[in-house]
């Protein structure tokens, strides 16, 4: 028996595309809705012969109108990486202020309670450290970085909004560094850049002197922790994330040792507004949610590694050309 309709925005992209088969598993009907700037239908291909799966193609920005009842709203529509961002800012800033209102209003009509995406970026380039979900941030509103970061921060103010002037049902999630299969190569993201060059047979490239920290947590934990948090009762915004924080040079020298390559680190200048240290305090998830990461990274990077491999050759060699290089996520 179906539990209740689910709609998934951002549905193909990659942690879109994990959700909807989590919930496809806990036995909902699950409405993907993507416009497939960033996302891909084959995240979701497997899905398109079930019954209990339906697909919109679907710009969030604009009025979203789905038939029937739904239970829950997850709003994960949006370019998350520095590639995307830098390159369609405008779209950007839309879809988490126009695309969050219409999904704060669609979730108003169908008495439904909706989760929404936010991200550890909301911290900038943070001057505590780990970040916990009291710190308010330190972002550049005009830098290059600004138009993702400011249009999270407008999607966290607009959903409390909701939830405090028509008493909606909310949930936000905070989401760190997250990696695993469905990731794109090309997104300009640190783990698939390297991974990227080194079954290219490039040298890594490092920013900086590599000292800046990232934690980096495996998508099934990710969803674990957000469908812990869509069933609690807690409202205002939750980290989720695995506080195993680790330099980026160390990070370039984790992912030679486990691809056998040979091939060098070279460096390049910092760049602008790029977060030196990134690591969550995950206290409030184990408190509330009972939610802590259990896959460690070793585990989780020799599963990312093989679907890497497992890429064609033109996908390995697809890449954006365009100078957004640098902005690592």
């Amino acid at each position: 028996m179906v539990k209740g309709r689910v709609l998934i925005t951002g549905g193909a992209g990659f942690l879109g595309s994990h959700l909807c088969d989590r919930f496809i598993r806990e036995g909902y009907h699950v409405v993907a809705m993507d416009n497939l700037i960033t996302g891909e239908l084959k995240n979701i291909e497997h899905l398109f012969h079930l019954k209990e799966f339906e697909f919109y193609h679907h710009d969030v920005s604009k009025f979203v109108h789905v038939s029937g009842e739904l239970q829950y709203i997850l709003h994960f529509a949006s370019p998350a990486s520095p590639i995307d961002y830098l390159k369609i800012p405008i779209q950007t800033l839309k879809v988490g202020s126009l695309g969050t209102h219409n999904l704060l209003g669609l979730a108003r009509s169908k008495g439904a309670r909706i989760l929404v995406a936010s991200t550890s970026e909301v911290y900038g380039d943070p001057t505590v450290h780990p970040q916990t979900e009291e710190y308010y941030g330190n972002v550049n509103p005009v830098g290059p970085r600004g138009v993702y970061d400011e249009a999270k921060r407008f999607q966290e103010a607009m959903t409390m909004a909701y939830h405090t002037y028509h008493g909606l049902e909310t949930r936000i999630v905070r989401i760190f560094n997250t990696y695993g299969p469905r990731m794109r190569l090309n997104d300009g993201r640190v783990l698939p850049a390297f991974i990227g060059q080194a079954l290219r047979g490039e040298d890594l490239t490092v920013f900086g002197d590599g000292s800046q920290t990232r934690s980096f947590c495996y998508v099934d934990d990710l969803v674990e922790g957000i469908y812990r948090l869509l069933m609690s009762d807690y409202v205002m915004p939750v980290n989720i994330g695995n506080p195993d924080e680790i330099t980026i040079l160390d990070f370039a020298k984790e992912i030679i040792k486990l691809t056998g390559t040979q091939q060098k680190i070279v460096y390049k200048p910092f760049p602008k507004d790029d977060p030196k240290q990134r690591q969550p305090d995950i206290t409030k998830a184990k408190k509330l949610l009972g939610w802590e990461p259990k896959v460690s990274r070793a585990e989780g990077l020799k599963i990312t590694y093989q679907y890497f491999k497992s890429l064609s050759r033109d996908e390995l060699y697809q890449r954006d050309h365009k100078s957004f290089e640098g902005y690592i996520k």
